[in-house]
């Protein structure tokens, strides 16, 4: 990775500022407070966001309420720009917003996933995206006082610091893990140990249940033996009982042919009684018609004298008719005429004429018209004494006809009887045969019947019989169930007795599986606690000493360019610095402030070579930030500064110093100078 640029608004003490970084080494310069490590902390800021232990605060510029970081970096050839922003909430300060825009293709993503970005393009392993920036600090840039801080820690916190930022703290979690492990599959063995305690009890259970079954099924075949038996003997009792069936029915059908026979017989009587009782109606209806005289000739009369009669009614009708009509017709022309002569009586004048009408004119006409009044009245008396005369034979006739209608019904009924004598004579010939057939069928009826019932009572004797043995087919019926019943709940019992030693069998099978899987947990867990962790501790031990072997070799080496001959450097089994001169340890407290910080930037420098080495793939090899690595330093020391450069093969190398001195040992010089709190660059 290449830093190229950087944006900064309302970062610390800038408010708008741009600063690109050429390759090459750079130095950072200007006064102490005018802004430089505030470049640094935004760069940092704008790859990874704040920190857990970082605020918002120390950032975002005192008494603004948004503040920005754009940074633009160069990564195998892509450009990278990344963009950080900070806004400022009533209480703290957040990060709000962030975007990443490779090769000109921008995403906005949440601060975590532009973190994981960045780490995936710099390459760093996949556990540092949850854990702070050491491996950056120490690769690239670290700030001189935490590398000072580093080496006063006690040696378990460098210990455990120096295996994070080596990437081996694995092996220890792996120790830790492990041991969590065996202790987790101790706690496992003694549970399914527990689970084995009732196993023989189980087995015996298992040859009880065997031994039940074995009995259950000599049972079994003793009681289907007396089953098959009690079935033998009921199929014999239920032939028997259809036999005695057969000839109960038999004997139905024979008191059904009786019933009918009965029934037969009944009726045959009934009829004969009915006969006799028609052959004595007709003997007395034979004589009474015997004793009827019946005249054709007399009958003849009465009907010829009953038509001439109705031909009278009929004219005598005609007339009465006319003479009410003639009637009717005089009093109409009667009343008209006294309507009329009381009109002229009251008329004045002529209504067609319009001429006054005289009283004599009046007189005359009603005279004429009463002369036609009293000509109708004579007409209409005439009349009526006709209607009367009409009238009076009209009933005389129909008198006369009722008379002759009641003859000719009387002398239609006896020729009726008369015909009727000789059809009852040969009705009675007939009802004496049948009357004779009847008879002849009663006898042959009555003596069916007695055979019927000869027969019937020679078949009483099976309906006892036929009881009996159903009461006993019942009995054996009922005993056959509860040999069934018995059979059934040794089957059913045997089937329960199976199930339960199928169940038995399974849970043993089972214990066997844990048994084999106990065993296996107690070969695992003695392999974790005696190969295992011995193993991991071995590994982890040659790789410290393999690590430490070159750490303290370039520790050496840095720390013999930056002091003089007379002191000698090398590390301890805890990574410790030790100092010493002519064979003699000496104390890190009682060192000057130049040695002390020699100490730390060799530290620093060596780490930083380590790390490279053993992490080669990472991207941030070629750029290494130098942050007051000369604080401290003497003239001399200073001097030793430009071979320390000089041998810093990096493609880009960013110093941070206050010192003129260093100005010759670089490529490159940014200015950094403060006015009235704001920090403006001068290139």
């Amino acid at each position: 990775m290449l830093l190229k640029k950087i944006k900064l608004e309302n970062i610390r003490s800038y408010e708008s500022q741009e600063i690109e970084f050429p390759t090459g080494s750079t130095l950072l310069s200007g006064d102490i407070g005018s802004g430089k490590t505030s470049v640094l902390l935004a760069v940092e800021f704008a790859l990874f966001g704040l920190q857990p232990s970082q605020r918002g605060t120390s950032l975002l510029k005192n008494g603004k309420n948004k503040g920005r970081v754009v940074l633009e970096v160069e990564i195998d050839n892509k450009h990278i720009i990344i963009e950080r922003n900070l806004k400022r909430s009533r209480k703290t300060v957040n990060q709000e917003s962030a975007s990443i825009s490779i090769d000109n293709e921008k995403q906005e993503a949440s601060v975590t996933e532009i973190k994981n970005k960045v780490l995936k393009l710099l390459n760093y392993p996949s556990e540092f995206a949850k854990k702070t920036n050491l491996l950056y600090k120490f690769t690239v840039y670290t700030p001189q006082e935490e590398m000072k801080q580093i080496i006063l820690e006690s040696p378990e916190i460098r210990l455990n610091t120096l295996r994070h930022v080596f990437g081996i703290d694995k092996y220890k979690r792996i120790e830790e893990n492990a041991s969590i492990f065996t202790s987790k599959l101790r706690e496992e063995i003694r549970n399914k140990e527990g689970q084995l305690s009732d196993t023989e009890e189980l087995k015996k259970t298992l040859q009880d249940k065997k031994q039940k079954i074995s009995l259950l099924i000599e049972t079994q075949e003793k009681e289907q033996e007396a089953l098959k038996e009690r079935k033998s003997k009921r199929e014999k009792i239920e032939k028997e009982v259809k036999e005695l069936e057969e000839k109960i029915k038999e004997r139905q059908k024979l008191e059904a042919e009786k019933d009918k026979a009965d029934l037969m017989l009944m009726n045959k009587k009934d009829s004969s009684t009915e006969i006799k009782n028609q052959t004595e109606k007709l003997s007395r209806e034979i004589e009474e018609g015997k004793k009827i005289a019946f005249d054709e000739k007399k009958l003849s009369e009465i009907i010829n004298k009953t038509i001439t009669n109705k031909e009278q009614e009929r004219n005598l009708q005609e007339k009465f008719i006319s003479c009410s009509s003639q009637l009717d017709s005089l009093e109409k022309t009667k009343q008209e005429a006294s309507q009329l002569q009381e009109k002229i009586s009251k008329i004045r004048k002529c209504p067609t004429c319009l001429q006054e009408v005289n009283e004599q004119y009046k007189k005359i006409i009603s005279e004429k018209i009463i002369s036609e009044v009293t000509s109708i009245n004579q007409q209409s008396q005439k009349i009526t004494e006709q209607k009367k005369q009409v009238s009076d034979s009209l009933i005389k006739t129909r008198e006369e006809l009722d008379s002759l209608q009641k003859q000719k019904s009387e002398e239609e009924i006896k020729k009726i009887k008369s015909e009727n004598l000789k059809e009852k004579q040969i009705n009675f010939s007939e009802l004496e045969k049948k009357s004779q057939q009847i008879v002849s069928d009663i006898n042959m009826i009555m003596q069916h019947i007695k055979s019927l019932s000869e027969s019937i009572s020679e078949f009483s004797k099976f309906s006892q019989l036929y009881e009996n043995k159903k009461t006993e087919l019942d009995e054996e019926k009922n005993k056959e169930r509860q040999k069934e019943i018995k059979v059934a709940e040794i089957k059913k019992e045997q089937e329960m007795v199976l199930q339960q030693i199928g169940d038995i069998e399974k849970t043993i099978k089972e214990k066997e599986k844990l048994r084999e899987r106990i065993n296996y947990l107690k070969e695992l867990e003695d392999w974790l606690s005696e190969k295992f962790l011995g193993l991991i501790l071995f590994t982890e031990k040659n790789v410290m000493l393999k690590l430490r072997e070159e750490f303290s070799k370039l520790f050496s080496e840095w720390f013999s360019i930056l002091v003089p001959e007379t002191l000698s450097a090398r590390l301890n089994e805890e990574f410790s610095p030790v100092i010493e001169q002519q064979g003699y340890e000496l104390a890190y407290a009682y060192l000057s402030g130049g040695e002390r910080t020699a100490v730390a930037l060799a530290y620093r420098l060596s780490l930083n070579q380590v790390i490279n080495s053993l992490l080669s793939r990472i991207k941030t090899r070629d750029l290494v930030i130098l942050d007051e690595p000369t604080d401290g330093f003497s003239e001399q020391q200073l001097d030793k500064m430009r071979d320390v450069l000089s041998q810093l093969k990096v493609q880009q190398l960013i110093l941070v110093s206050h010192e003129a001195k260093i100005e010759s040992f670089v490529e490159n010089i940014i200015k950094f100078k403060k006015q009235d709190g704001i920090t403006k660059v001068e290139m």
